[in-house]
């Protein structure tokens, strides 16, 4: 099986959620199930079937996080010696050719990718077009309204 590019921080966003989901939420659950229960006919109790179904999506999830966290290959870009190339977990600066208008991403691994906070996907188009280049390169990015082309202003390696 292939293993799934993660940032540290990644990693501990995911482990720190499956120890709320074990040690929190399930445990919550279970209570509610065993409340519920004590109210008699399991048919018609709403807070029955509610308590079954979070408990349903609470242990898919924690099987989710597992197998992610199994199939994981962590990246602590801050071990990587800085440069200007960018690499998965760097944050790239870049400028939009035409317009002038500047962006700055952290490529990250897909569950951690969140355009909000400036955390793009590796497999995104932009950061395909940008891993491998150097700050000053152009790179041309295929959009479903054109291609945009972008410069490379700088790359960041962790706190570097």
């Amino acid at each position: 099986m292939q293993k799934n590019p993660m940032t540290v921080e990644g990693e501990r966003a995911l482990r720190d959620e499956l120890e709320v989901l074990k040690k929190v939420k399930r445990p919550a659950i279970i209570q509610s199930i065993a409340t519920a229960r004590e109210h008699g006919d399991l048919k018609e109790n709403a807070e029955y079937h509610a308590a079954r179904e979070q408990q349903s999506f609470a242990e898919g999830r924690i099987q989710d996080i597992e197998g992610k966290l199994s199939h994981a290959q962590v990246i602590d870009i801050a071990k990587i010696a800085p440069g200007e190339r960018v690499v998965f977990g760097v944050t790239v600066a870049i400028i939009n050719v035409d317009t002038d208008e500047a962006f700055s991403y952290q490529i990250v691994g897909d569950d951690e990718a969140d355009v909000k906070l400036g955390k793009i996907s590796y497999q995104s188009p932009i950061a395909r077009a940008l891993i491998g280049k150097e700050i000053g390169d152009s790179v041309v990015v295929q959009t479903p309204g054109g291609e945009i082309e972008y410069e490379i202003d700088a790359v960041r390696y962790g706190d570097a």
